[in-house]
């Protein structure tokens, strides 16, 4: 339970002064609903206002604040002109104030000729004159309220800066004086501020690096903190030692040999699973490096020795595929493969429901719904869980509460994480590394065209599908909308029907599951040449055939998403081609994006820049990376704190008596605050 002396920051906004539907709204989209929200919603950076009593034409470009005379108002026939009102200071020199739009009564209420008025904004050359366009407005008396340096912060439409300002403030009110979770020695040696100091610290100073230091290590030693309770309950927890006879992976007819990095990642989870631990593996490869071959060995492993194996997925497609994949290459071996999704209803559900219990099914395959209390395995000794980064150590610990003792573990992902991420989050993990690829695979050459060129680019798919290729087509949207730009999965379909023909397919997660499995079936078996498709084709689907990827809008992508739909092709011996579409207007970081995916195929380097520019994610959650997630922690801080962090957490479970001790009580506040969509489960035992 959420600990009493937090219940004013859980305050829904609504129960704030001035906050009706309309304010509501842009607050929704940002994702603020709660006090604690709000109070989380951090600067995004600053101005320095320069406050001065002269105007000069060397303080063009900056934020000025400064004490004004209105002398004349000047206002032009044309409808589309600004109204202007000419300003002086106390030594005479003259500054316009600029106001678009066709109300001029508002200017000169707020500005009567003659009566001095305090004004702020930015200074900007216009010619031989100076001006400043729509500034703000005070009474000299109200001047002293203008601070030197003003926060800035991420706002939506509907939302200025003063309001956020004004909204962040009632939070902080509502934030209370907590007990210290810090080690005292630690608090002493940084010189931290308490808290809800350095809370109120950073937003009235976003440059104040003490504060944020502090913030962040709170967010760290929460996270590292949850990480050790997970940790604690998985000691505590006895498995099975697993060790198969080899009989069904000698079976096993391979069209490939396995690579070296194949062979010893086997031979670790194998190690492991003999073990009466259970075993917590993460298994990282690149795109294409070959890690179902290894968790099917491992599953294989677990049947040998009698037990059950499941393979979770993130999406229906790659479950779907998972499950074809499996089947194909355990083909001829007496065991039992099945999937179960949400799907599935009725009979085909009751029967598999039925296998499970049973034990006649000795591996499945599904999506999150093999989490569902309905689901009864007789013996799970092994749960492989695909695409590791859409998932949390919550839904980890969910799927390992469906067996009496509890099974061994072996998480993937494709994406890789980073090694300073790795060991951060994952050090309740032993890791294995897939760093070769198959022989024979063909390096993808990528391209970066404007969106302009597009009648070039349907040619050159015109001469990819006429010389017997397929290719895939990508876009942001399913469908058109009035609100954006980006461009849409069916009206790309529609028009390249218009040359193509029945050739071009289209799949979209909005499809029903039976048309999906048709778009994609009719794909794989080159009935369709084109699939036009949103990024529900970003992990799993293997069409070796396909050597040419189109990626529409791509500076909408980041990075880990640009990767893996480039991971798409060169799965076969043709050499493969990833065509980036781009906007006209580019900013700084999709730039240096789409710089880095025409230099560089290496999944790990692209992982450590995605870090950089989008932020790590979630710990216990689901959020694959960003500042909404890691709401203060930037991947500096992270680097710099983690080892106190998991020293503080240490200290306070092995030698403060845990969350019962007065630091352990205010522990679980910390935790509470910046794991909160975890900690209810935590807090209850895990």
């Amino acid at each position: 339970m959420r600990p009493d002396i937090l219940n004013p920051l859980f305050a829904e906004i609504s129960l704030f002064k001035g906050i009706g539907p309309a304010l509501a709204r842009p607050l929704e989209r940002l994702g603020l609903a709660r006090a604690v929200d709000v109070a989380f919603h951090l600067p995004v950076s600053w101005v320095d206002r320069h406050l001065t009593d002269r105007l000069d034409m060397a303080d063009a470009g900056r934020v000025v604040g400064i004490e004004l005379t209105p002398v004349d108002y000047r206002a032009s026939g044309s409808a589309r002109a600004p109204f202007r009102v000419d300003m002086v200071d106390r030594y005479g020199h003259h500054v316009a104030l600029v106001y678009f739009g066709k109300n001029s009564g508002w200017p000169r209420k707020l500005l009567p000729l003659g009566e001095p008025k305090y004004i702020s904004g930015k200074l900007e050359a216009y010619g031989d004159t100076l001006q400043i366009v729509h500034p703000d407005v005070l009474a000299p008396e109200e001047a002293n309220t203008l601070p030197a340096r003003e926060s800035v912060y991420g706002l939506s439409e509907g939302l200025t800066n003063n309001r956020m300002r004004d909204i962040v403030a009632q939070a902080l009110t509502r934030a209370p004086d907590l007990p210290e979770w810090i080690e005292p020695s630690l608090l002493a040696r940084k010189d931290w501020p308490a808290w809800r100091e350095a809370l109120a610290r950073v937003h009235a100073d976003p440059a104040d690096a003490v504060a944020r230091a502090r913030l962040a290590y709170d967010e760290v030693f929460a996270g590292q903190l949850a990480l050790m309770l997970v940790r604690q309950s998985s000691r505590r927890r006895r498995g099975v030692p697993i060790q198969g006879d080899g009989r069904l992976r000698d079976m096993l007819k391979l069209p490939f040999a396995p690579t070296g990095a194949q062979r010893r990642a086997t031979a670790e989870i194998e190690g492991d699973m003999a073990q009466g631990t259970p075993m917590l593996r993460l298994l990282q490869g690149d795109v294409g490096s070959g890690k179902t071959l290894v968790a099917l060995m491992a599953l294989l492993n677990a049947v040998e020795a009698g037990m059950q194996g499941a393979m979770l997925a993130p999406t229906e497609i790659l479950a779907r595929q998972h499950y074809e994949t499996l089947r194909k290459m355990a083909s001829g071996l007496p065991v039992e493969i099945a999937i179960l999704t949400g799907r599935d209803k009725g009979k085909v559900r009751e029967a598999t429901l039925m296998g499970l219990a049973d034990g006649s099914i000795d591996i499945l395959v599904g999506t999150h719904a093999i989490f569902q209390e309905a689901v009864q395995y007789k013996a799970l000794g092994l749960a492989v869980i695909d695409e590791q980064h859409r998932f949390g150590v919550a839904q980890r610990m969910m799927l390992a509460n469906k067996a009496e003792r509890s099974p061994h573990l072996l998480v993937m992902t494709a994406t890789p994480i980073p090694r300073t991420l790795t060991l951060t989050y994952y050090g309740e993990m032993e890791v294995s590394r897939l760093d070769e690829m198959p022989p024979g695979r063909q390096p993808i050459q990528t391209l970066v065209m404007a969106a302009t060129r597009l009648d070039e680019v349907v040619e050159a798919l015109a001469r990819h599908v006429e010389g017997g290729g397929q290719a895939y087509w990508v876009c942001p949207l399913v469908e058109e909308s009035e609100t954006s730009d980006q461009a849409a999965a069916e009206a790309r379909a529609e028009s390249l029907r218009g040359r193509f023909g029945d050739r071009v397919g289209l799949v979209h997660g909005r499809m029903k599951g039976p048309d999906k499995d048709a778009a994609m079936e009719a794909f794989a078996a080159n009935r369709t040449q084109i699939l036009v498709a949103t990024t529900v084709i970003e992990v799993g689907v293997d069409v070796p055939n396909s050597s040419l990827i189109i990626i529409e809008g791509a500076d909408r992508f980041g990075l880990a998403q640009l990767h893996q739909l480039r991971g798409r092709v060169g799965r076969g011996d043709k050499p493969s081609t990833c065509l980036l579409l781009r906007g006209n207007a580019l900013g700084e970081t999709s730039r240096a994006r789409l710089a880095l995916m025409r230099e560089t195929n290496d999944g790990f380097r692209i992982a450590e820049a995605d870090l950089q520019l989008r932020g790590a994610g979630e710990v216990l959650g689901t959020r694959q990376s960003g500042e909404a997630a890691l709401k203060v922690a930037t991947p500096e801080h992270v680097a710099a704190l983690v080892d106190s962090a998991r020293d503080d957490a240490h200290l306070l479970i092995e030698r403060d008596g845990g969350l019962d001790s007065a630091r352990g009580q205010a522990a679980r506040v910390c935790l509470y605050l910046f794991e909160k969509d975890a900690a209810v489960g935590l807090l209850r035992g895990g």
